[in-house]
């Protein structure tokens, strides 16, 4: 005995068919209604109904009796079907939604990105050149200035070693100037003791000849009275002696003070030009010391306020240069999250990619495409089953299941 029952649906409606062979042909027709799900791709109007049944021309039970029955479990599994369906639409519609917000961000991220990367090379490189060319002449004064502040120090270095070599001159001629004060001093301490020895020489002198004039007295006083010639003046011969000595005295005086007044007016001579000569070195060389001295402080001046330019011009182009590098970094910033924004999303799409690219190998493609879409969807499901039967009982049984959509 062979039977075969077959179920098949249009629309909302499902139809089991059950045919029995046993020595005869019986056909027998039984109308059971399930629930259909349809609705359209942005997930409006879907509906699932529930598995009703409907009898047509005979009763169940009588249909129970004749060997055809509708399990539990086929029903549970069609309710299952229903639900995964369900299920896989909401996911569609979830993955719709999501294409929908990724490809906005896409767009989004396209104009940010054409907005974003630009290409700023040529502003900074204009202000680079600008600052460059506002930096060259104070580099060109930085560097004349450090030339003639060199010249300068070299030109100090050549007067300090000149002054270095006159100190020692000068120096010199101050010991030779103290040498002369006393070599005078000295001649004056021996002039006077010359006058003094010339105050005594004069004062022995009368002396001796007061003396020898005595004893000439006394010896001819003497001779007179043995055998004299003729006595002569005694006071004219004194006069002459005083005089002819008198005149020997003052020869000597006057050769003494002449032989000294020409010795110290030699010295005084002497001494007189090596003290003009030395003055007037010694304001020549005060003279080139303050002139240095007036350079040098010119010059110091002039090389701090050029350090302070320098320093000021540093300070204005490093604040410049930092703010570049500043805004340069906060660009690098925002360029590696804009690439890490689009890893990001490019990952996420992969992954909602991959998900969909799942469901459509899991969900039949004909539905999945209908689904998307907003036309009404027909499917129908035709359930065959055969069934052999021995003695009443079943030997074998065969289930197939084949579903199409219908589209209106």
């Amino acid at each position: 005995m062979l039977r075969m029952s077959r179920a098949h649906g249009i629309g909302s409606e499902f139809h089991l068919e059950s045919i029995s062979l046993s020595g005869g042909y019986s056909t027998r027709t039984s109308s059971v209604r399930l629930s259909s799900i349809y609705g359209g791709s942005d997930g409006s109007g879907v509906r699932v109904s529930q598995a009703g049944r409907l009898k047509q021309g005979f009763d169940l039970n009588e249909t129970f009796d004749n060997g055809f029955n509708v399990s539990l479990n086929e029903k549970t599994t069609m309710q299952n079907l229903n639900d995964r369906l369900a299920s896989y639409l909401n996911k569609v519609r979830a993955l719709e939604k999501s294409n929908a917000e990724l490809e906005f961000q896409i767009r989004e991220f396209s104009e940010k990105k054409s907005l974003v990367n630009r290409d700023y090379s040529p502003y900074f490189a204009e202000i680079i050149k600008k600052a460059s060319l506002e930096i060259a002449p104070v580099i060109l004064d930085i560097d004349n200035a450090k030339l003639a502040a060199e010249d300068f120090r070299i030109k100090y270095e050549s007067e300090l070693a000149i002054r270095q070599l006159v100190e020692p001159d000068v120096a010199g001629l101050r010991s030779g100037l103290d040498e002369l004060t006393v070599t005078r001093s000295n001649l004056e301490t021996r002039i006077e003791e010359l006058q003094e020895d010339l105050v005594h020489l004069k004062k022995n002198h009368e002396e001796v000849n007061m003396a020898a004039l005595r004893s000439n007295i006394t010896s001819s006083s003497v001779n007179v009275d043995v055998d004299a010639p003729p006595q002569q003046d005694l006071g004219r011969m004194l006069e002459e002696i005083r005089t002819q000595y008198e005149g020997i005295i003052q020869k000597n005086h006057r050769e003494m003070e002449s032989w000294y007044k020409a010795k110290v007016k030699m010295s005084a001579v002497l001494l007189t030009f090596v003290m003009q000569t030395s003055h007037s070195e010694i304001s020549e060389l005060k003279r080139t010391l303050q002139t240095l001295e007036i350079e040098l402080q010119s010059q110091l001046s002039l090389k701090a306020a050029l350090e302070g330019t320098l320093h000021d011009t540093e300070s204005h182009y490093s604040l410049k240069l930092s703010q570049l590098q500043g805004m340069i970094n906060n660009l690098q910033i925002e360029i590696t999250q804009i690439r890490n924004d689009m890893e990001r999303q490019s990952s996420e799409y992969k992954i909602l990619l991959d998900i969909k690219t799942r469901l459509e190998m899991e969900i039949p493609h004909d539905v999945y495409f209908s689904t998307l879409s907003d036309e009404p969807v027909i499917t129908k499901r035709i359930h065959t089953v055969i069934e052999e039967l021995v003695d009443g009982k079943v030997v074998s049984r065969t289930e197939d299941v084949d579903t199409k959509v219908l589209k209106e």
